[in-house]
């Protein structure tokens, strides 16, 4: 069994433009003779498996027990098509996929761990040091799992968003202009003035205020486009633009 190719980006395209037609990756994920079956698997793949990761951990799961579930949980998904069963008139498809990891660990547990280390296909690519850094990382200890599953959820999608906006500005020429006002895409003060931005890139610190704001705005967009991916209403996406700003919330 093949899985989806390390690496891969989030998103389905179609001449250069993200695809947001209501949940058309989790059905694509849910349809292995749709021509984006691999690239809607890689997406979900790629998205959800460090939120899941980091809810085993925090649910009590040591790394090792965490990494297998979260393989195995996603390999059975794939190979019984549970994707198929997401219904967005049932509600979010990250609580779908959460209720279904959360009865995958309970019947493993049930039989004894009958899910042996090294004993399945590898879905995804996870490095252990890595996901291990970036739970120590969270601070967030009082956060219970499902909570945790949520910020994780959130960092997740805004992380995607920004590698396609990478991506998007690479493909026009202008990683370097990228590279050098990101900072002004997360919260609080950047650390390098307009000015020095301009000296860096030759430009007017004019120039570099026009390039941040269409980036700001490009931004945006992206993560609306990344948000429409799972679920079925235009009211959909604000509801989740608000979980998502709220999942940083106590």
């Amino acid at each position: 069994m093949t899985g989806p190719e390390k690496g891969a980006k989030g998103g389905i395209h179609k001449g250069g433009r993200f695809l947001t037609t209501h949940w058309t990756v989790v059905r694509d994920a849910g349809d292995p003779g749709s021509p984006g079956y691999r690239a809607a698997l890689a997406t979900l793949c790629e998205t959800y498996w460090y939120p899941l990761y980091a809810y085993l951990r925090r649910y009590g799961c040591d790394p090792h027990e965490a990494e297998d579930l979260t393989q195995g949980f996603l390999t059975r998904m794939l190979e019984k098509n549970d994707f198929r069963l997401a219904d967005p008139v049932r509600g979010k498809f990250r609580s779908f996929l959460l209720a279904s990891l959360r009865h995958f660990t309970a019947n493993e547990r049930k039989h004894a761990k009958r899910l042996k280390r090294g004993g399945g296909a590898t879905l995804v690519s996870i490095d252990l040091n890595d996901a291990e850094r970036h739970y120590a990382q969270e601070g967030a200890d009082d956060l219970t799992p499902e909570k945790l599953f949520e910020r994780s959820w959130a960092i997740s999608v805004l992380e995607q968003a920004m590698d396609q906006l990478q991506d998007e500005w690479e493909r026009s020429g202008k990683r370097a202009q990228f590279d050098a006002i990101k900072v002004y895409l997360t919260p609080g003060k950047a650390s390098t003035t307009y000015r020095e931005i301009a000296q860096l890139l030759d430009t007017t610190e004019g120039a570099v205020k026009v390039a941040v704001h269409r980036l700001r705005r490009a931004y945006r967009t992206q993560l609306r486009a990344v948000i429409a991916e799972t679920v079925s209403t235009k009211d959909g996406i604000e509801e989740e633009m608000r979980d998502l700003l709220g999942a940083f919330g106590s």
